[in-house]
């Protein structure tokens, strides 16, 4: 199979997953007997669509006609002063159970964190467990991190056999990639002579993301369909690498700028000090909320298209409502390339911003 033949069975395959998750995620209406004079359920959008993007203790597959949820549950992993270390599977506290003196709250400021309860039932808010649990968006990381690997480890084997000159097969995919990270990205921005340096982080990060994202678009089976990058946490750590690299790799002509920008006069410096500082805190925080928030926006616009067929209670809506959705997919794989690229720009211009040179 040639190279564009797969990139275009894999957009195919990414469309029509996309697709069918839109339609097979029916909200669950709970209908009540007509004929006792109980009335029906009104449709809560924002729940449906707040819960398909948050993360979770379960990986949630179809709900049966009985209302019956079919779900992998994932490990918990708490640490409380007062038991120690617990290990179970979510399974036990899911639909409101108590195990073990914990409970996954559903309600308030601290839904869907694991708390301890006394004896009562009421949250002992004094004694919140640590939380090290294996969510969704835990093993989407994992399995992020290990495709990348096994798509890395294969171009370096590609390149054992065949040599730099003659790419076959994943290398004459990747390498047009990272020749591109490369080229436009990392010596455009930072220069020839310190690049090199900052490839490893910057190849990293793009591929980390652009997996991520295109996970995020696939929503079957498991690891697929967790909303990894449009966790704020997930964010905010590559954001923080992003702050670390670019301040240890900072020169004297940085900081300078920074504490003594030339040009100012003295006495303008106690008014440029500080809006310097705030620079530093609002690049990365930029970066964090940029992919965070593109990321979720999408996946809410698509939720809530799909929403309009069950708000409307219309089997007429549905065409108009699958043709935006199909339209909506199609521009998040865009941003899914995008938000990758941007991220990866972004980095490698606040680092070149560190370490540029006097002139």
């Amino acid at each position: 199979m040639k190279t564009k033949d797969l990139i275009s069975l894999v957009f195919i395959l990414l469309l029509t997953g996309m697709t069918i998750s839109a339609l097979g995620s029916e909200p669950q209406e709970e209908t009540k007997n007509k004929e006792n004079g109980e009335s029906e359920e009104a449709f809560d959008a924002s729940t449906f669509i707040m819960e398909h993007i948050a993360d979770s203790h379960e990986w949630h597959l179809f709900t049966r006609k009985n209302g019956e949820s079919v779900a992998v549950y994932l490990p918990v992993i708490l640490y409380s002063k007062e038991k120690g270390l617990d290990v179970f599977s979510s399974k036990k506290l899911a639909h409101g159970h108590t195990f073990n003196g914990y409970k996954l709250e559903e309600e308030g400021e601290l839904k869907g964190t694991i708390v301890s309860v006394n004896a009562e039932g009421k949250i002992d808010e004094e004694n919140i467990p640590l939380d090290f649990s294996i969510t969704k968006a835990v093993v989407g990381l994992f399995s992020a991190a290990i495709i990348g690997l096994l798509l890395f480890l294969s171009l370096a084997r590609s390149y054992k056999k065949t040599g730099i000159s003659h790419p076959k097969g994943i290398q004459s995919f990747l390498e047009p990639v990272i020749l591109f990270v490369r080229d436009d990205i990392a010596i455009s921005n930072i220069g020839k002579d310190k690049y090199e340096k900052y490839m490893p982080y910057l190849l990293t990060v793009f591929f980390f993301i652009l997996i991520n994202n295109l996970m995020g678009l696939v929503p079957f089976p498991p690891p697929f369909g967790a909303n990894v990058t449009g966790n704020i946490a997930v964010t905010f750590v590559l954001a923080v690498f992003t702050f670390l690299i670019t301040q240890l790799s900072g020169n004297k002509n940085y900081w300078r700028h920074v504490f003594a920008t030339p040009g100012v006069p003295f006495w303008l410096l106690p008014v440029m000090i500080p809006v310097e500082i705030i620079g530093i805190f609002s690049k990365p925080f930029a970066l964090m909320i940029r992919l965070f928030a593109n990321i979720t926006a999408g996946h809410i616009i698509v939720l809530s298209l799909v929403c309009l067929i069950f708000i409307f209670k219309s089997l007429g809506v549905a065409p108009v409502s699958i043709l935006f959705v199909i339209f909506m997919d199609c521009l998040e794989l865009l941003v899914a390339f995008l938000q990758a690229y941007v991220f990866t720009l972004l980095s490698a211009l606040f680092i070149s911003l560190a370490v540029q040179d006097h002139h």
